[in-house]
């Protein structure tokens, strides 16, 4: 069997503990209470801003949707990366992509002065894994519903990237973390970058 066809261990346990951490907060309302109002990402102004924050943001969800959504994305795109990168370089980097998302969304909103959010989601480390497959595998040719036919790798993630900018930039999608989403790709990117300058991956 071919071994990308495997979900290797880290993709395999961060899979787990977001459904386990979901499933907790769905049937247990006193877990749901204590993890929303302290897990989530708020401003680091707010009264209930921890610097933990910045990674437990990751394992929550808003829903079965926004939970399956992530979790089938970081199995598709994740399974391969891992593989390619090794595993603790692999978790480095998903880790690192979700964090900066986290600091950019900080960033927009100390500019903004639109300060009064919570985030939740690995949306922001999951972009960045989809950033790293179109950088290694720009002429993949990948499936995205409902489009009828396939796309190359690199123009999807432009495409999303763009989209993600504008969608953040007007407003128009409220209640979706747009430009964290934005900044897990651009601290996916220049790390990739990094690893490649001082000869840890080729690509």
């Amino acid at each position: 069997m071919n071994p990308y066809f495997k979900t290797p261990p880290v993709v395999q346990n961060l899979i787990i503990a977001n459904c386990v951490i979901y499933l907790a907060m769905a049937l247990i309302p006193a877990i749901n209470g204590l993890f929303s109002e302290y897990l989530q990402l708020f401003w680091v102004g707010a009264p209930y801003f921890h610097s933990y924050q910045f990674v437990s943001y990751m394992f929550l969800h808003g829903g079965f949707g926004h939970l399956f959504s992530n979790m089938f994305a970081l199995w598709m795109f994740g399974r391969t990366l891992e593989y390619e990168l090794g595993s603790k370089r692999f978790l480095i980097y998903y880790m690192v992509c979700g964090i900066g998302a986290a600091l950019f969304q900080m960033l927009v909103a100390w500019l903004t002065g639109d300060i009064y959010f919570r985030v939740v989601g690995a949306s922001g480390a999951v972009m960045g894994l989809l950033l790293a497959f179109g950088v290694m595998h720009p002429n993949n040719m990948i499936y995205i519903i409902p489009l009828p036919f396939p796309i190359k790798a690199k123009w999807f993630v432009l495409g999303y990237a763009v989209l993600e900018i504008a969608l953040g930039w007007s407003g128009a999608q409220t209640g979706v973390a747009h430009f964290a989403h934005v900044g897990g790709m651009l601290w996916g990117l220049i790390l990739l970058y990094w690893w490649r300058k001082n000869r840890k991956i080729f690509f």
